[in-house]
């Protein structure tokens, strides 16, 4: 997870203060002081750790916070108030032109990801907001940039407009516009040029393609691992071209927290968007209050609902739902749940969506991504008689000898994946008989971390490269 260091530090901070029955103004500040140097260490600019600070220590030694009941758990809420704040307060959505062509242009240094960002907003745009994009190659000074653009455009099959590396990017972008008109898109993207470092010469090109291109949005691309240095990036491109979002990249990566936490409250400019993966659909709203949780430990399920919403066919989980509560469910249903699973991302990235599980952490960074694709290969190597009847496997030990071998995995990870599927079916038949009452217990139980009585991952590792097992 991005910040993982940063939220590590902040959560062990408010661990001092949770659980207690009263708490003093020393509390407070020894809170404090350990969210500061989270926070500097994370590269936050100072004046807005400074801030951060004043505003939760003027909130938290209200006298009704002192006094009050779990005053530890009002603090914590404080805290993650003014980090949503700091954030951005609430999700800024894009500007689309509801009538008529819409533009936007993507503008940044070299090496923040700027060109794979337009891509990935193309196929946002397709699948969330049923544009019809085309992207412009308007970068023609960093080698293979728009050899890199076309190939995007082939992979998301979105038409890229592109004169070659000699023509002059004003005549680019304004014969691209034409194109785009003339051909029926009405969303354009234009990848500008980027440099290694700010000069005027590329602020000169960058202010007249915004006086052709009239954009909707400009769109500054910063890489979530520069620090607090994407301040003064910010101000720059911002002072000249007026930017009007912030694209953030490289969310997957070892990410400190400082760009994130730092941009919005130094420039004003809104974080829109942000990017959590290489492939070309890891482009999110950001959502200041959803971040926020998870830096705090606290998950982020209703990201996940979203996830589930938008990669898995309603239809049919209600049928995978039906079947896993029968007696039928088998491993070609299992097989459909794995694929139902992968669209969403990896395993650690979905488990650090719920709330609780980052309370075992080490667990989740022992998770092996790979273990659908080692339990997809021992359900391809069962017969089409043995998916259908899970019993035939349950009854020999020949069979799961001879599915080891076919699969490249270990006997032991064929008994593995048939437990799993036994207490999978188990489970399932538990919560059939569970009301509204129960389920809201578990719910509680697991947002405070008890997992007693509760179906969880165990994680095992393996003595080989690519042995770890992963079984429920």
């Amino acid at each position: 997870m991005a910040f993982e260091s940063l939220s590590e530090r902040l959560q062990k901070a408010l661990k001092k203060i949770t659980g207690r029955g009263k708490l003093t103004e020393n509390d407070i500040d020894e809170m404090l002081r350990e969210v500061r140097l989270s926070l500097l260490e994370a590269d936050v600019n100072f004046r807005v750790v400074k801030k951060f600070l004043a505003n939760v220590k003027e909130k938290a030694i209200g006298e009704k916070i002192m006094t009050g009941l779990n005053p530890g758990q009002q603090v914590v809420e404080i805290v993650r108030q003014e980090l949503q704040n700091v954030l951005g307060s609430e999700a800024s959505s894009l500007n689309f032109n509801k009538n008529g062509l819409t533009v936007m242009m993507l503008v940044g240094l070299q090496g923040a990801g700027k060109t794979t960002a337009c891509g990935k907003l193309a196929l946002y745009a397709r699948k969330k907001e049923k544009k019809n994009p085309m992207l412009i190659a308007a970068d023609i000074y960093r080698p293979a940039a728009i050899d890199q653009l076309v190939t995007l455009g082939k992979q998301i099959n979105v038409p890229v407009f592109e004169m070659g590396v000699k023509a002059n990017p004003r005549k680019i972008v304004k014969e691209g516009i034409a194109a785009a008109v003339k051909q029926g898109c009405d969303f354009v993207i234009i990848d500008t040029a980027g440099r290694l470092q700010i000069n005027e010469e590329l602020m000169d090109e960058l202010k007249d393609i915004k006086e052709i291109a009239r954009p909707h949005e400009i769109l500054l691309t910063v890489d979530a691992m520069v620090g607090q240095d994407a301040v003064n990036v910010a101000l720059s491109f911002h002072e000249k071209v007026n930017v009007t979002g912030i694209i953030l990249t490289k969310l997957d990566g070892d990410a400190r927290g400082g760009a994130a936490l730092s941009i919005k409250q130094m420039t004003g400019v809104p974080i829109k968007l942000m990017s959590t993966g290489e492939k070309l659909d890891a482009l999110e709203i950001f959502y200041p209050d959803r971040l926020a949780d998870r830096i705090l430990g606290m998950g982020d399920v209703l990201s996940l609902i979203d996830s589930v919403k938008e990669n898995i066919d309603e239809d049919e989980m209600q049928n995978m739902s039906e079947r896993m509560m029968s007696d039928s469910f088998n491993y070609n249903d299992l097989l459909k749940q794995f694929k139902m699973i992968k669209k969403m991302g990896s395993l650690s990235k979905i488990l650090g969506f719920i709330p609780g599980l980052g309370k075992i952490k080490q667990a989740i960074s022992q998770v092996d991504d790979r273990a659908f694709d080692y339990m997809e290969a021992i359900i391809f190597s069962m017969t089409d008689q043995e998916r259908k009847n899970p019993k035939l496997i349950e009854d020999s030990a020949k069979r799961r000898e001879r599915i080891a071998k076919g699969s490249g995995r270990s006997v032991t990870e064929v008994n593995n994946l048939r437990n799993s599927l036994a207490q999978m079916k188990k489970t399932m038949k538990q919560f059939k008989g569970m009301d509204e009452k129960d389920i809201e217990r578990m719910q509680s139980q697991v947002q405070n971390g008890n997992y007693s009585g509760i179906a969880q991952p165990k994680v095992k590792k393996g003595k080989g490269k690519g042995k770890g097992n992963f079984r429920f």
